[in-house]
């Protein structure tokens, strides 16, 4: 009688670096992010008051649009920075930057009427989810011993 030790059926699960948690949640965000964008344009008045030259409440300039270009470009900058940055480092960006973008993202809803409730608590209700997410990966990413286990045990005056 053979004895089946393993499940052939179930899935490898292996870990995922913390990087890549990241680098996914700021690609989420950002794909996010713009999609909003983009379908507020959809909303009744918005390419009009474009045209007409203004931006919620703001007039289209210039600056307004040195700054619009500045808040995609962090979240976008972050997908690559989440990658490459050294981890102490990595993790340090991620915790500020995210901290940062949850009280933006609440202030898309600003002056909006609850006809548009569902749309905002919707898209911003996510991009807080995704946010929190990179707060979480970042704040407890995992350490290891600043001694490598195998001399920890050694003596090293051999």
């Amino acid at each position: 009688m053979t004895i089946r030790t393993k499940n052939p059926n179930l899935l490898d699960n292996p870990p995922i670096p913390v990087q890549a948690k990241l680098a996914a949640a700021w690609t989420s965000f950002m794909f996010l992010y713009i999609y909003v964008d983009y379908f507020h344009l959809y909303k009744p008045g918005a390419v009009n008051d474009i045209l007409a030259g203004v931006v919620f409440e703001f007039d289209i300039s210039p600056m307004l649009l040195t700054i619009f270009t500045a808040s995609v470009a962090i979240p976008i900058l972050m997908v690559m920075l989440s990658i490459t940055l050294p981890a102490r480092v990595n993790r340090a960006t991620n915790l500020v930057v995210a901290s940062l973008y949850i009280p933006y993202s609440v202030f898309n809803a600003v002056g909006e009427s609850w006809e548009w409730a569902p749309f905002y608590g919707l898209s911003i209700g996510i991009e807080v989810l995704l946010l929190a997410f990179i707060l979480r990966s970042a704040w407890t990413w995992p350490r290891t011993s600043a001694v490598p286990a195998g001399l920890a045990t050694t003596d090293l005056r051999q």
